[in-house]
């Protein structure tokens, strides 16, 4: 199993009904899981601490961050680099290796992590510039809103594509929806793709970004999610269920 964090198996780190019993049920069976997240106000370690702190049994080793996929990337294929990030929290406790610079001085390379009240207009004019003379852009997801206990939240995909359409420079995604991040995942499991199952809130990043990559995708109608999100989707998910306590009966029938 793949599973989402945000919105479904948590709302503002509260625990989603269900959530820490369904975790619980995967390790009785022996199903191994990897919690797959865009999240990126906080480290793997630091969100396996918040979750354990919430009543979750995680590991940071099962948790794979848009985060970390970012920061191997970089050191790919722009090693060395100087690269000026803009992003929520502070990641840098998974960008080991990453040379960063601050928006504004000169840079090779902008990265865009998630959104908040730092994405100013300042801080923008200053990565657009970096882009305009000749910086790669990166984007560490395209989210484009999340859901809070305060409700429906901008997220970054929205800055993402303006940035985009200011400079036409089109932007990496390390993230979900990447074929690449899905199959580190995928890896770590050591499991066919044949045999993975995706559990997400966002029918486009999560579940048809998994399912682009060779994954069944199952959509969780908490979250992110609302009804015309299925009337806007490309594909269909594999399975629908009201919220991550339904997995469980999904996968093996009963309660």
């Amino acid at each position: 199993m793949l599973l989402d964090i945000d919105g479904v198996l948590v709302t503002s780190w509260e625990a989603i009904p269900g959530a820490i019993r369904t975790l619980e049920r995967l390790r009785e069976s022996s199903v191994p899981f990897r919690l797959v997240t865009n999240t990126t106000t906080h480290t793997r370690y630091e969100l396996a601490a918040t979750l354990n702190g919430g009543g979750f049994d995680v590991t940071p080793a099962e948790i794979h961050t848009a985060v970390v996929a970012t920061a191997a990337y970089l050191r790919t294929h722009h090693p060395g680099a100087r690269v000026a990030l803009l992003s929520d929290g502070d990641p840098r406790g998974d960008l080991q290796g990453v040379v960063l610079v601050a928006p504004g001085d000169p840079a090779d390379v902008v990265v865009v992590g998630g959104a908040s009240s730092d994405f100013t207009y300042p801080a923008l004019n200053a990565v657009f510039r970096s882009l305009m003379d000749g910086a790669a852009l990166v984007a560490m997801h395209r989210n484009r809103y999340w859901r809070t206990a305060e409700g429906l939240q901008l997220d970054a995909g929205a800055y993402v594509a303006a940035l985009e359409d200011a400079t036409g420079v089109t932007a990496t995604v390390c993230g979900k929806p990447s074929a690449a991040f899905f199959g580190a995942a995928v890896d770590d499991l050591g499991l066919p793709v044949a045999r993975v199952v995706m559990v997400g809130d966002d029918v486009a990043n999560d579940v048809l970004g998994a399912q682009a990559a060779g994954i069944r995708g199952v959509l969780v109608r908490t979250g992110k999610f609302r009804p015309s999100d299925l009337e806007r989707a490309d594909a269909a998910p594999d399975a629908v269920i009201d919220s991550i306590a339904d997995l469980p009966p999904l996968l093996w029938g009963g309660g």
